[in-house]
């Protein structure tokens, strides 16, 4: 199996409001972008959105590092909370639906076949690759100012 690096950040003005994610993907140090936006959306969507985006783009199953510096998408899987919400019927311990449930179901769905770690980095701090999402998200969801 391939090794691939993955980074990704989610960015929203307002929340919900107006969102942009980007996801960079490394291989063989070749790099390739994917982002995107998205109108009426919540950061933590972005977040997700910019992790399944980025998968998405494998052509085969790889061995992933894909760094976030989303602590709920990053828990989710390191501490176990997925595991626990698809046992409860997509419920928290509390017994609350889970938010966001059809975008944790595809990303569960772009996961398959591939062996992933989920790394937390520190946001708008020192990891170019997350400066460098970051500053692409925001891009991103600027252009649907700029279209109205």
């Amino acid at each position: 199996m391939k090794n691939v690096d993955i980074y990704t950040d989610g960015a929203c003005s307002g929340n919900p409001g107006n969102g942009g994610y980007c996801a960079i993907l490394i291989y063989n140090g070749v790099e390739k972008v994917v982002s995107g936006a998205k109108t009426n959306t919540t950061n933590n969507r972005m977040e997700l959105l910019a992790v399944i985006e980025g998968l998405k783009c494998l052509k085969e199953k790889c061995n992933c590092n894909i760094y976030s510096d989303s602590q709920y998408v990053v828990d989710a899987f390191n501490k176990g909370w997925i595991v626990d919400w698809q046992k409860l019927g997509w419920k928290t311990s509390s017994k609350k639906p889970v938010k966001n449930v059809d975008l944790w179901q595809d990303l569960l769905k772009a996961l398959e076949g591939n062996n992933y770690t989920f790394i937390k980095v520190k946001g708008h701090a020192d990891n170019e690759y997350n400066n460098k999402c970051d500053k692409i998200a925001v891009e991103e969801y600027k252009k649907l100012v700029d279209i109205k």
